[in-house]
């Protein structure tokens, strides 16, 4: 298990000059509307080879490109990998034109309208859940009677929480699956989001590298480190705000 360090750390080692840098998004390179330190030199640096993989369920690549852009951190949505547009788009690829009960934010709504997805919360073919800020209680008892008769649910992502502006856990789409699933704990939600291997992998194939290649940067590794090890990317873990880092390693590189 890599010991966190600080993102110089990162950029003064051998890291930054591999073929893919992989990294998350909250906690990593910005926390709210707040960019962390020494992230714009990781973007000066990297350029072209920087890829964001993240379990994001509230933007779609072009929303999150443009508040980046807001902050000065320029990255085009061509290298933008976030778990709700993905959820979106393979379930487009897999039942065209189905008619969703989709709970999500405005942009992941004005995605699924666009890919051709039927929005219908009364008689739908799937349910997906992302984190949708207005989930009300008659949503979570909606949601768990289309699960209990059988109609299958997919999570953008498996997170309870994420950090907010000032590192406090914000609640994230496990968390109101968990509401849900305490009604009905005998449905399983599968979910692309890390730890699952989909978005590193995607991110390897469009950049056209190797694992071996690659590395991939994070805060979590219960998540961000799961999903590394599953596709083979070496896992850097980054400190969050307010942690301290460990000392550094002797060898010049994280341990294991």
């Amino acid at each position: 298990m890599h010991q966190p360090v600080r993102l110089q750390r990162f950029l003064d080692g051998p890291w930054p000059d591999r073929a893919a840098i992989l990294a998350d998004l909250d906690g990593c390179l910005i926390s709210g509307e707040t960019v962390l330190p020494d992230v714009p030199e990781l973007f000066a640096r990297c350029g072209e080879r920087l890829w964001i993989v993240s379990n994001n369920s509230s933007d779609t690549a072009q929303s999150l490109s443009a508040r980046l852009a807001a902050l000065g951190l320029a990255l085009p949505p061509e290298r933008i990998l976030l778990a709700g547009e993905m959820t979106l788009r393979a379930l487009q690829a897999a039942r065209p034109g189905a008619r969703v009960a989709l709970y999500a934010a405005e942009p992941l709504q004005d995605l699924s309208r666009a890919l051709g997805l039927r929005p219908d919360r009364a008689r739908p073919e799937a349910v997906v859940l992302a984190r949708d800020p207005s989930l009300s209680f008659s949503d979570i008892a909606r949601i768990a009677a289309f699960a209990h008769a059988g109609v299958p649910v997919t999570l953008t992502n498996p997170d309870t929480s994420h950090p907010g502006a000032d590192g406090t856990p914000q609640p994230e789409t496990g968390a109101l699956w968990a509401a849900v699933a305490a009604v009905v704990p005998q449905v399983r939600a599968p979910s692309l989001g890390k730890p699952a291997p989909d978005l590193p992998r995607e991110a390897l194939r469009r950049a056209g590298v190797t694992a071996g290649a690659a590395v991939f940067i994070g805060d979590t590794a219960e998540t961000d480190g799961a999903a590394a090890a599953a596709v083979g990317v070496e896992f850097i873990r980054l400190t969050r705000p307010g942690e301290e880092p460990s000392l550094p390693a002797k060898t010049g590189a994280c341990t294991c």
